[in-house]
């Protein structure tokens, strides 16, 4: 659920029986409200011993993770989600006419793709492209 000032009412940010994504979708839904200028209030309810109980973010996770190999694995939408910032953060250096990467060049590629988000490899692709264009 998150609280926002301006309308002074709460909004069901995400439904899922998974709290990892409901945990993305109300960060990104935060990130849109501060965006905005707004102050939101994030409250995460989902099921628990004694019903519907609200998720305290210093509580640790009570859903035991399997350990190994398995989980360093990296999901299919992971894998998506880096090959797009691969592509967009390509995309804006080819459009400031930067086609042609040296070795050093690609290393530094893959460091921006593996640390940022989409949001700010998105931004940076636009000042590429926007700084090509002047």
């Amino acid at each position: 659920m998150v609280h926002r000032p301006s309308s002074g009412s709460w909004q069901v940010a995400a439904d899922s029986p998974h709290r990892e994504p409901v945990l993305y979708a109300v960060g990104e839904m935060t990130q849109t409200l501060r965006a905005r200028g707004e102050t939101p209030a994030v409250a995460v309810w989902g099921p628990g011993e004694r019903g519907w109980e609200r998720y305290e973010p210093s509580a640790p996770a009570r859903t035991a993770r399997p350990a190994g190999p398995a989980s360093a694995a990296p999901t299919s939408r992971q894998e998506r989600l880096h090959d797009r910032r691969h592509q967009v953060l390509l995309a804006g250096l080819s459009a400031a006419g930067l086609d042609e990467l040296a070795e050093e060049d690609e290393a530094a590629v893959r460091t921006l793709v593996e640390r940022l988000d989409e949001t700010t490899v998105r931004r940076i692709a636009h000042w590429l492209s926007t700084a090509a264009a002047a």
